[in-house]
């Protein structure tokens, strides 16, 4: 499926923030969010108590996880499920686009929106039996700000971080950070940590056996292979959660995944992204197709040659047929776009002005009118729907007369690729349910990101506006200025949205795994507190 660079980070205050993955999303970042804590209705079935679990994680992505300590895990928020399990949440996304409280209660923006204020829950306790309340967030928070973890926040000016209460925490910037809840979703600023186990323990045993708040412990941690959970019999919501034990699996692919399940190795797996074999899991399985928020985009190295000439850039545009792409690897199946928005997240907007579309005949008098040619390299994440798209790609752009060689790289590959600066195209994606959270458009396409393909000051200067108001219309605006700016410029073509599949076995069911929850970015959350085995 999709190139899962990361299923969230940010570039702009904690709402540009991941590479591994990041964030998620609210309507309204703007006032008291009234988070009080609900069960989200998951299936027709009544959930049953007890049981267990296991979960198939593909090994090329969130299959890998070096250690599970929030401020130091490698991988971050790729590693979303785990952490959700062990650590529970600050907000989670539910149903409809609503961020929920879990370990918060509540939010607020004051001093003009430069201060965020959060209420947390009273009551709860860590597993490890000691109190969860603002001295560990704050602790927390402070220790993630020098973390070595790729999702670490960025913001623009350093945060004043104080416990206003027991239970009341308060960020502070000098700039206004409207998205800054939304991003939170998979972020390490949403996982709080025993900051007693952590003391205790020291940092390289707590990552192999961490201690959270959230709905299951650690029995086990194979880094990489296997991690299995128990119920945590401190969680704070009674009755929860249903499952007694949940395990996860790494496998190699998406076949391996229906081999698994048909032998009874694995009842769920997450983020299934092979379009053949839908039908195949559909016959046996529940498959669930997650509403998408993240188009595919092809981020274009606008520092080095090639593509520091607009006329290059300009020929990808002309060159790449998204509509082709779209029916030939996937049937048709997402609305082909202009833009860095989906439908299933704020400010969609389909079409844009100014954008350039397919036209083989003008990328082909580019081409011919750049001296020596148009020669370079398309790289992507090692998942094969990506590099199947780059395949595909790579034969459109050579019928333009591009010469096109391919590379593709793991999660800690690309992360180099990027960070070497030597790249020259990605397929990447540029998406989330808030366009400033996450791998959002920030992430891709302004200066302050080690992800950028851009360096241009104007549209920065959107982007960063646009996650600098609370006023939802202002930021529409801006957001659809950015996109007409990057078509101006062609800093990099959108295709089409993507998706993927949440798998699981019946009798099994929960939101996010059988039941649709918005993309936060790249695949959703699943609340495993309300995950269920009826089987």
């Amino acid at each position: 499926m999709i190139p899962k660079m990361s299923r969230r980070r940010t570039t702009r205050g904690l709402s540009a923030l991941r590479v591994s993955s990041v964030i998620a999303a609210v309507a309204t970042a703007v006032a008291l969010a009234g988070c009080g804590s609900s069960t989200p209705s998951s299936s027709s079935t009544t959930p049953h108590a007890g049981g267990s679990l296991t979960v198939l994680e593909g090994a090329s992505f969130a299959g890998a996880w070096p250690g599970l300590d929030p401020a130091t895990d490698t991988d971050g928020a790729a590693n979303m499920s785990y952490m959700d399990s062990i650590y529970g949440e600050l907000f989670e996304l539910t149903a409809g686009g609503v961020t929920t409280g879990d370990l918060a209660t509540g939010y607020q923006f004051t001093n003009g929106g430069k201060t965020v204020v959060i209420n947390l829950r009273q009551g709860v306790k860590f597993s490890d039996g000691t109190a969860f309340n603002a001295a560990a967030v704050v602790y927390n928070w402070d220790r993630d700000l020098t973390a070595t973890c790729t999702c670490k926040p960025v913001f623009l000016s350093p945060p004043t971080i104080t416990a206003t209460g027991p239970y009341q925490v308060s960020l502070t910037l000098t700039y206004v950070d409207a998205p800054f809840v939304n991003a939170l979703q998979g972020s390490v600023f949403n996982w709080i940590a025993s900051p007693t186990a952590i003391k205790t323990m020291g940092e390289t045993a707590f990552a192999l056996k961490p201690v959270g708040a959230g709905p299951f412990t650690v029995v086990k941690d194979v880094p990489d292979s296997e991690l299995v959970l128990k119920k945590n019999p401190l969680y704070w919501q009674k009755g929860l959660p249903y499952l007694n034990s949940l395990t996860f699996k790494s496998v190699a692919g998406d076949e391996q995944a229906l081999t698994a399940m048909e032998a009874g190795s694995g009842q769920a797996y997450e983020g299934m992204s092979t379009p053949q074999l839908v039908s195949a899991f559909k016959a046996k399985f529940q498959t669930t197709a997650e509403p998408s928020t993240s188009p595919y985009d092809i981020q274009l190295n606008t520092k080095i040659a090639p593509f520091n000439n607009i006329k290059a850039r300009e020929a990808i545009y002309y060159a790449t047929d998204a509509a082709l792409l779209d029916k030939s690897l996937f049937g048709d199946t997402y609305p082909v776009g202009e833009s860095f928005t989906a439908p299933a997240g704020l400010f969609y907007e389909q079409t844009v002005p100014g954008y350039i579309t397919y036209d083989l005949a003008k990328a082909k008098a580019l081409v011919a009118s750049i001296p020596g040619g148009l020669s370079f390299q398309l790289g992507t994440i090692s998942v094969p729907t990506a590099t199947e798209m780059d395949e595909a790609i790579q034969t459109e752009w050579q019928a333009a007369g591009m010469k096109v060689t391919l590379a593709s790289w793991d999660l800690t590959g690309l992360i180099g690729a990027f960070l070497g600066g030597k790249w020259q195209s990605m397929l990447q994606t540029a998406g989330a349910y808030d366009p400033g959270t996450g791998v959002g458009v920030c992430f891709r396409f302004c200066s302050t990101s080690p992800f950028t393909g851009v360096w241009d000051t104007h549209l920065n200067d959107l982007l960063i506006g646009a996650a600098g108001t609370t006023n939802q219309a202002t930021r529409k605006s801006l957001y659809d200025q950015a996109a007409a700016y990057i078509a101006q410029n062609a800093y990099g073509p959108f295709l089409f949205p993507i998706a993927g599949y949440n798998i699981a076995a019946k009798g099994v069911g929960g939101p996010g795994l059988t039941s649709p929850l918005p993309v936060t970015d790249v695949n959703p959350e699943i609340l495993w507190q309300y995950v269920y085995n009826n089987g």
